[in-house]
């Protein structure tokens, strides 16, 4: 199995001192930086905005890997693209017009991706794959980290998989929720290539070796 692309999630650093810690996560070998945006109403959570993603962004050449757990998700896509986000992802549930906010994705010169909460069926990526950069599924419930991960998810996982090598097309497919170096290898054999990691990075003492244990879960 080829290495995953492990993106270390913000939301799981220590705020005080987010751009040491971005430099941290750059050094220890992280490939993308994971940015959870939540407004309090689409999750039980408040995270952070635009004007961190753009101060970051000064920071790191990093890939910026935005996912909007906010509704509606379309008054903001411009604002997170001006930023530095590279990559755009938001929920089908987010907005009544998916495909649309795709192509605003898109026009704006910014990867798009679709995430998919544990209860959210494949079926709602189905028609939209040829707008699609990256699929997202939730192996926790949105909102808060350091969940536990929800073993249903691995066999969406692998129907996802079957979908994207069926269209030909390179769409990265992320796993994100209770990501550690155990759960690791069962999503990276479910066809998983990019795993967000919170908690199972942030959380450690050695960033470098965090990292190393996920993307060894490959091997």
């Amino acid at each position: 199995m080829p290495a995953p692309l492990i993106a270390p999630s913000l939301l799981a650093a220590d705020f005080a001192r987010l751009g040491e810690e971005v430099d941290a996560i750059a050094a220890a070998g992280a490939d993308w930086l994971h940015l959870d945006i939540m407004d309090g109403h689409f999750v039980p959570n408040i995270s952070f905005g635009p004007v961190i993603v753009k101060a970051l962004r000064k920071r790191s050449a990093m890939p910026f890997d935005v996912h909007l757990m906010i509704a509606p998700a379309d008054p903001y896509l411009a604002a997170f693209a001006e930023a530095g986000a590279d990559l755009i992802s938001l929920h089908p549930e987010a907005g009544p017009h998916l495909h649309r906010s795709l192509q605003t994705i898109r026009a704006l010169g910014k990867k798009a991706g679709v995430v998919l909460n544990p209860a959210t069926p494949v079926d709602a990526v189905v028609h939209v794959l040829d707008l699609t950069d990256l699929i997202l599924v939730m192996s926790v419930n949105p909102g808060f980290g350091g969940q536990s991960f929800i073993d249903s998810q691995l066999a969406k996982i692998a129907t996802l998989r079957q979908m994207i090598d069926a269209t030909g097309r390179s769409i990265h497919l992320q796993v994100d929720g209770g990501v550690t170096a155990k759960t690791a290898r069962p999503c990276i054999e479910a066809g998983a290539d990019v795993l967000v990691a919170g908690t199972a990075v942030f959380g450690q003492s050695d960033y470098a070796a965090a990292i190393a244990a996920i993307r060894g879960a490959a091997a």
